[in-house]
This record gives C-alpha cells, sequence and structure tokens, in this order.
C-alpha cells in the first residue's frame, strides 16, 4: 500500500463541466481552469514531495492515453505493453492547441473518441499542472485505469484467502 494517497475533485469530466466556458473554450475558463487546478494541487503535492521525489510518475486514465497518442505515442493496436509516455513540452504545445478548437475538431484526432474529446482540454490543463507541481518532464502511460487496478487488487486479495483456507483445510486433514 503507498505511504500517501489523495484523492482531488479534478477529474477532467468534473472540470469541463464546472469550468470551462464554451466551445472552444473561452481564453479567461482557460486561465480559471489552469489556476483552479494548480491550486487543488499544491497542498497534495506538497505533501508527496516531503517524501521524496517520485522515482516514476504514471498516469492511469483514458484521458492520459489520450492525451499520450496525440502527443506521438503508439496507437493502442501497439499492445498493453508498449511503454507509452507523456513528455511536458509535447503537452504544453497540445493544451494551446486543444483550447484553440472545438470538441468536433478534437475527436478528429489520433486516439481520440468523440465521447473524449470535450474534455481533453480539462484533462490536458490538469495533467500540465500535476507535472508542473510534482517538477517532473515526463511520465509513463499505465496501460490500465483505476477501475481495473482496483479490480486486479481484489482478484489478487482473492486469491490470497483462497491459499490461505486452503493451508488450513489441508492442516486439518
Amino acid at each position: 500500500m503507498p505511504e500517501l494517497a489523495v484523492s482531488v475533485p479534478l477529474g477532467a469530466g468534473r472540470v469541463t463541466r464546472d469550468l470551462l466556458v464554451g466551445d472552444p473554450a473561452s481564453a479567461t475558463s482557460v486561465k480559471a481552469a489552469r489556476r483552479h487546478a494548480r491550486e487543488l494541487l499544491a497542498e497534495p503535492v506538497r505533501a508527496f514531495l516531503s517524501l521524496g521525489r517520485p522515482d516514476l510518475v504514471a498516469g492511469t486514465s483514458k484521458t492520459f492515453r489520450s492525451l499520450a497518442r496525440i502527443t506521438g505515442a503508439a496507437p493502442s493496436a501497439a499492445g498493453p505493453l508498449v511503454r507509452r509516455e507523456l513528455h511536458l513540452v509535447d503537452l504544453r504545445l497540445w493544451s494551446s492547441r486543444l483550447a484553440a478548437i472545438s470538441a468536433a475538431d478534437r475527436s478528429a484526432l489520433p486516439g481520440v473518441s468523440a465521447l473524449r474529446a470535450p474534455q481533453l482540454l480539462a484533462g490536458a490543463l490538469v495533467a500540465e499542472a500535476a507535472m508542473d507541481a510534482l517538477g517532473v518532464e515526463t511520465l509513463v502511460i499505465c496501460p490500465w485505469a483505476t477501475r481495473e487496478g482496483l479490480i486486479i487488487r481484489r482478484f489478487e486479495l482473492l486469491d490470497a484467502q483462497i491459499q490461505r483456507e486452503e493451508r488450513q483445510t489441508s492442516a486439518m486433514l
């Protein structure tokens, strides 16, 4: 288990719905969303950095996968085990590009679905704020999202429980 786990209300859907006005989003709302992300991340990032500099930072959502794809990472057809990274320098460039185009135009980008396109800008702004705050230039894209991680962890716990019960049963025989 991690030493520190923090959840902040910065999901791409929420930030899009609550802060980004217009399609494409207005410059004022983009600036407000960027500031909001930095403010909400400040305290949790301080807590993380008090534990030391991270050796590895991973992005675990479909939004991160889409951002990596538009910045040049391998397509999903290359398989889940191909290393994909998101680089801050590329993300900065694409954050500006995403802010300037509509959701319909975003959906034409490689790896961006029509469902994900409206919230991709918000995801880019939050990712950029997080990478800046953590002082990382690159993050690794995890092929699985949080939901899959929780399912895998549950299977591991169930497997461990079954093994304990089998040992107890064989000890009683």
